[in-house]
């Protein structure tokens, strides 16, 4: 999305340029740290300060005052390129979106699915405070209304299923379950804690020892299994059973 411009970033209209001028083929750089009111300020440059801080300190550590402090600007400066708090964050949903990597065309449906899922998850243990977010703030608009780099996603999956021989309207409801799974399980991994890293003892590492044997034998029992836990495998193992169940109910349609 194009940088929008103000007066900071305007060249002078009238009158020669003086020694303090900055010349017009040098642009100057840009620190996110700096407070200098002659860095130009942008779009780009707000939400990438913003998903930084989130990155850093999560979701709470986002305020006005905090970002403004940041940027080294008066928090009234921000409302020129976030109008209010859920314009910044769908702009940090649309930048961290923007970082997706698709799969390349020529592929199966079944090894891009897998890939697509891959990559999300990449994108979302690099970006673990926006995983709310992504889940969220996309739903929260109608589709058309959206921002471009959070429709990308669907309608390259759209695009896929349909060279690939389903309708679009199979396509959008394979897609619904796809996400639904994908999103589990990915809040499933964030969620994750660890209560006593040093202790070797699964048991004691998860914090399971508390439970009453009686009442969860079960749950204690799985104590390596849970404190061993593998994400990238266990996406792939969630992964084989939709698309086994996919190429399933594709091969019964097509036989009828």
């Amino acid at each position: 999305m194009p940088p929008h411009m103000n007066s900071e970033q305007n060249p002078k209209q009238h009158g020669d340029r003086t020694r303090s001028d900055t010349p017009a083929d040098a642009a100057p750089e840009e620190d996110p740290g700096a407070s200098s009111d002659r860095v130009p300020l942008t779009r780009q440059r707000v939400l990438a300060t913003a998903l930084k801080l989130v990155d850093a300190e999560g979701l709470d550590a986002l305020t006005r005052r905090r970002l403004a402090r940041e940027l080294g600007r008066d928090v009234m400066t921000l409302y020129r390129y976030a109008p209010d708090q859920a314009a910044l964050l769908d702009g940090i949903v649309e930048l961290v979106l923007d970082e997706l990597e698709l799969p390349e065309e020529g592929q199966n449906w079944q090894t891009q699915l897998r890939r697509s899922a891959h990559n999300f998850r990449r994108l979302a243990l690099a970006h673990p405070h926006v995983v709310n977010l992504l889940l969220t703030r996309p739903v929260a608009t109608a589709f058309g209304l959206r921002p471009p780099a959070t429709l990308r996603p669907l309608e390259h999956f759209l695009d896929m299923l349909t060279a690939a021989g389903f309708s679009a309207p199979e396509a959008m409801r394979i897609h619904r379950a796809y996400v639904g799974f994908l999103y589990g399980h990915l809040l499933a991994e964030l969620q994750d804690t660890i209560v006593n890293p040093d202790e070797t003892d699964d048991l004691l590492r998860l914090g399971l020892h508390h439970l009453p044997v009686r009442k969860f034998p079960i749950l204690r029992s799985l104590a390596t299994e849970l404190a061993h836990y593998d994400g990238a495998r266990e996406l792939d193992h969630g992964l084989d059973l939709l698309l086994a169940g996919i190429t399933t109910q594709q091969t019964n349609s097509r036989g009828n």
